[in-house]
């Protein structure tokens, strides 16, 4: 992959040059429809040219990109380990929450 002086590559993940802010977060955001414009104002760290040279390079390698995205996604589901496991208390509080909130919603129905 060619360099860019918009995207750094360190930690295994892609940031933006000279920040702190991942290249997965402005995708995420990109990929849910947001402007270039609101993404800056969502990250106030970013100039606009960063927002638009990030998704410039994400466009030019999105097969690479979202790879990477998938396998630090798997890595955090490897290692972060189900609420059911690590609290079951507080699982077994917000199923019973969840049921009653949809029994609630079909009584009203």
């Amino acid at each position: 992959m060619e360099r860019s002086e918009y995207i750094d590559q360190r930690n295994g993940g892609f940031y933006v040059a000279g920040t702190r802010v991942s290249l997965d977060s402005v995708v995420y955001s990109f990929k849910a429809g947001d402007s270039p414009e609101t993404i800056r104002q969502n990250f106030s760290s970013l100039t606009l040219e960063q927002v638009y040279g990030a998704i410039t390079f994400y466009l030019a390698h999105e097969l690479e990109v979202d790879a990477n995205i998938r396998e630090g996604e798997e890595e955090i589901q490897r290692s972060v380990p189900p609420l059911s496991e690590s609290r079951p208390e507080l699982y077994a509080r917000l199923e019973r929450a969840r049921h009653e909130i949809a029994s609630q919603d079909l009584a009203k129905h």
